[in-house]
């Protein structure tokens, strides 16, 4: 076993080397625990020291798709015994690899690509290692959400990071109407074949002038980023039609409001007129079909100027 540690002080650690640079180096022994640790999204030179050494001083690499996992080290000479672990991996292979944690084993835990527990299964097994008091050691480096979000050009004072949006659409538009008032900037993964479906979606749902990028193949040899308006890229990408490779659609925050006076005030005039017949609910929907407004939006609205009437009449 690579190391235990007994009072103290590891107990006779094997050698574990890593080649960088053309230079090979040997790894320090790694305390107990399960590591987790980030790899390159596209680029191999974006892989850390600290990660490389990490890799190599592990006991073992549980990765989600070792064939991925097997061209990063074999690139960077670490040998260190790799097995698989991924959303089909059943509980059996999670309670093998926490009694391995539980007997002082350090042990690493990778994604396909970038940082794991983003978009994968492995905050299960995060989850039950915390439970059994096992230590958790974060090593950071590349992630797809962070790399598109300063490629955007778009605010990166505060984001919020939603991953897949639902394969059906009546699904997604209804998810997007959910999206459409988070104070911030929206980042997405979407597969290619679904990428021109979910743009119209999203002009139609969040605004066709709402800034936008659509993000592809990030670190790689075809890297490109197409920064427009909503309705522009949704148009492009409908001509266009799928691209190849990763992607990564980062949508701009929505305006302080989408409205001018003019339209708040029609806005108003319309819910107050559908309020004196309906519930907030059914008003709320009817104007919000009406308008073409977020059905969120207008039943924000709608509450607000039903209590307003609530105030008035008491």
């Amino acid at each position: 076993m690579n190391r235990r540690f007994e009072a103290g002080r590891p107990a006779s650690p094997r050698t574990s080397t890593f080649t960088a640079f053309g230079l090979a180096s040997e790894a320090e022994p790694l305390a107990p625990g399960l590591h987790i640790v980030a790899t390159p999204i596209g680029n191999l030179r974006d892989m850390t020291i600290r990660a490389l050494a990490t890799l190599a001083a592990a006991d073992a690499v549980f990765a989600e798709d070792t064939r991925v996992t097997r061209t990063l080290l074999a690139h960077y000479g670490i040998t260190t015994p790799l097995l698989a672990y991924h959303e089909h991996s059943s509980e059996a292979v999670r309670d093998k690899m926490i009694a391995r944690l539980q007997a002082g084993e350090a042990l690493a835990l990778v994604s396909d690509a970038g940082t794991p527990l983003v978009s994968d299964p492995g905050y299960k097994l995060v989850q039950a290692a915390i439970e059994a008091g096992i230590a958790i050691t974060p090593v950071p480096g590349p992630s797809a959400v962070t790399t598109a979000l300063v490629a955007a050009g778009l605010p990166t004072d505060r984001f919020f990071f939603e991953g897949f949006l639902p394969q059906k659409a009546g699904a997604r538009r209804n998810r997007l109407e959910a999206l459409a008032q988070v104070p911030g900037t929206l980042v997405l993964f979407e597969s290619p074949h679904r990428l021109p479906d979910m743009l119209a979606d999203a002009a139609a749902t969040l605004g066709a002038d709402r800034a936008a990028a659509v993000t592809r193949e990030l670190t790689k040899l075809y890297e490109t980023v197409r920064r427009d308006t909503l309705g522009n890229l949704a148009a492009r990408f409908g001509e266009e039609g799928p691209p190849k490779g990763e992607i990564v659609v980062v949508i701009g925050p929505a305006t302080e409001s989408a409205a001018g006076p003019d339209e708040d005030a029609a806005l108003d005039t319309a819910l107050r007129a559908a309020l004196a017949r309906h519930s907030i609910k059914d008003a709320a929907s009817l104007v919000a079909d009406e308008t073409a407004l977020p059905r969120r939006q207008v039943y924000a609205r709608a509450l607000v100027l039903a209590r307003e009437a609530e105030g008035d009449g008491a």
